[in-house]
Order: C-alpha cells, then structure tokens, then sequence
C-alpha cells in the first residue's frame, strides 16, 4: 500500500514538473517587471456600482459586423469602424482600411482622419480614398506601432496617441501582463507633414481628447489608471501633469462634450489577479503561458465616468450585468445623446446623457 502511494506521488510529481517545464518553455518573448499597483478606488463611494447604464439601446447589432469601436457623427451621418478594417455609415460601407480603425474624428476639410492600429495615421476623403499621414515619429524615428485614438485643434493639428511601441494590435495582453512603458502621445501636422513625439514612457496610451479652449490635451494611461494633462498653450507648455489617478478601471478612450466634461469609457473594472501579482513578475510570467480561456478574464460591466476641466468626477455611470453593453471602449456625446462603442460588441449603443 505505502509503495503504490509512493509511486502515485512519483506521478504527481513527474506530471507537475513536466506542467512546469512546458510554462516555461513556451516561447513568448515577454519580460514582466515589478510594479506597484496605485490604490484601489473600486470601493469609494464616488465609484459606487449603480444601473445607470442598463437602458442602452444597441443598434447595427446584426449587421455581420464586430467591433465598433468609435462612433461619430458628421453630416447628418454616423460612421463606425469594425475589427476587419471595414468603416460603415448610414448609408453602407464607406470604405476599408485594411487595418483596425480606433479612434476617428473628421478635419476642417471633411476628411475622416482614422487612427488606425495597423494602418498608421490615415486620411479618407468623401470618394472613400485612403491616404497615409504618418507611420514613424519624425522627432525619434521611432515607427508607429499601434495608433490608437485621436483629436484634432482648430489649426488642424492631429494629437494621437501610439499605445505601444513594442506591441501591436491583438497583443494587449502581453502589455498588460509585461508592463513597461512603451506608449507616446504624438502630433502631426498637416502643414510640415511632421510627426512629433510630445510624451513618451507612458503604460499603455490610449484616449486622447483637447480641452474646449484647446489650452490641453488628455492621454488615457490604461495600464496605470490615470490620465495624463500635456499643457500646449501657457507658461505650462510643453510641460505635463497628472489629471487623475486611481481611476476604479482600466480608462480607454476619452472624449470632450465641447462643455467642460470629458467622457472617460472604462474597457473594465481592475482585476483582482493584476492588483495581487503586480509585484510578482514571475507569476504573472507563467500565467500567461495559460490558455487564455484560463487566464483572467474581463467582466460584462458597462462603466463610463464623466469628468470636468479640473479631473473632479461629476458623473459615475455603470451596470453590471449579463446583458450589459460592454466593454465600453469609447463614448461621445452628441446634443443630449451618449454615445457607446466597443472593441469586441457586434453593435454600438446610445443612451440619453445625465443632466
């Protein structure tokens, strides 16, 4: 009897080192680091889980098409871009990026200007031809990797931010995982046709929004739960700040309402397994070795803060549930109107905005 217990936990142990080997051997060119995780504010009160988001009305739902995940409206139209490069408005499909549109906004001349993840910074005239902006930072020479949303000033000035610059699109997770700084917040412009690189060394650049007078620009950091304030006009300029930190989620895109508020779409809640083993590199290393279905995995919960020109929080709206529209990855609102998109939701929402 002791014997065949002895030779079960030889088996054990063979099966656990074999397990082990294989984590880690897998051949995924990732080197996390130690960081500390900021306070976590999913338990304040100014964050409080409420159902404010469960009237979303989803529209284009059965349209064939996934991931719309920016929405904006020109003309009388509404234009969306899809995971398979697809851009569609109102009246069908308006053109094909080839790529993973994000963040678009349309310039003075009415082109839509696409920061698109594979694409570059592209340009798409009212015909639905493509032409490329930019696709290296000519201040560093540094190439864009994976552009991910956009604004544009009154002087035609387009401030976009490359989210990283080791990994492009569909690698998040590495980033997420990894950790390191190798997001930018960039500006190009149309008259030199120069791309310059304003902040570096940012986890994860994401959302990017003007202030109303246009006196600032805001950079979603997704990986630290802040957002960063670069000054372009005063005796700041040039120089950046913190907005807000210890947001309660992951921010992703942010947009202005052209009225004091700024509109943050939080992709999730944090996760309780990125807050534990934020200094535990290793373990976060073999982790992702795992299958990704047994990796951590985001939740159905609609999250969207709106902030004011000084970073207070003045709106908090969520709705966690099974039929929640989510992830939210982006929000703008249009008159009295919010509007939802979403990185992998096959359909985008609107919802009336908070008084």
């Amino acid at each position: 009897m002791v014997k065949k217990i002895n030779n079960n936990s030889k088996r054990l142990l063979l099966f656990f080192s074999i397990i082990i080997i294989y984590l880690l051997a897998w051949p995924i060119s990732v080197d996390p680091v130690s960081w500390e995780s900021p306070r976590d504010t999913r338990k304040d009160p100014i964050f409080s889980i409420n159902q404010k988001l469960s009237g979303i009305e989803i529209f284009w739902e059965d349209d064939g098409y996934l991931g719309p995940e920016d929405i904006i409206l020109n003309d009388g139209k509404i234009y969306v871009g899809y995971e398979n490069g697809v851009i569609k408005n109102t009246d069908g499909i308006f053109s094909n990026t080839k790529g993973r549109p994000l963040g678009m906004a349309f310039d003075a001349e009415g082109n839509l200007i696409i920061a698109d993840a594979i694409q570059g910074l592209i340009s798409i005239d009212m015909n639905g031809t493509i032409n490329t902006l930019s696709r290296i930072s000519n201040s560093d020479n540094i190439p864009l990797n994976f552009v991910d949303d956009l604004d544009i000033a009154s002087d035609g000035k387009v401030y976009f931010s490359d989210a990283s610059s080791k990994y492009g699109y569909g690698s998040d997770r590495l980033e997420l995982f990894e950790h390191t700084p190798n997001g930018r917040l960039l500006v190009y412009d149309p008259i030199t046709q120069k791309t310059t690189t304003l902040l570096s060394g940012l986890y994860f650049a994401n959302g990017v929004a003007l202030s109303s007078d246009e006196s600032f620009v805001l950079v979603n950091e997704t990986l630290m739960y802040r957002i960063q304030k670069y000054w372009l006009k005063g005796d700041k300029a040039g120089t950046s700040e913190i907005f807000i930190e210890n947001l309660p989620g992951f921010p992703d895109n942010v947009s202005s309402n052209e009225e004091g508020i700024f509109w943050v779409a939080l992709f999730n809640p944090r996760n309780n397994f990125v807050e534990m083993s934020s200094n535990k590199p290793f373990l976060r290393k073999i982790v992702l070795r795992l299958p990704e279905l047994l990796q951590p995995q985001p939740v159905n919960h609609s999250f969207v803060l709106g902030l004011n020109e000084d970073g207070k929080v003045v709106h908090n709206l969520q709705y966690q549930a099974n039929e929640a529209y989510s992830p939210i990855t982006s929000v703008k609102q249009y008159n009295d109107i919010l509007y939802f998109g979403s990185l992998t939701h096959p359909g985008w929402g609107k919802i009336e905005a908070p008084k």
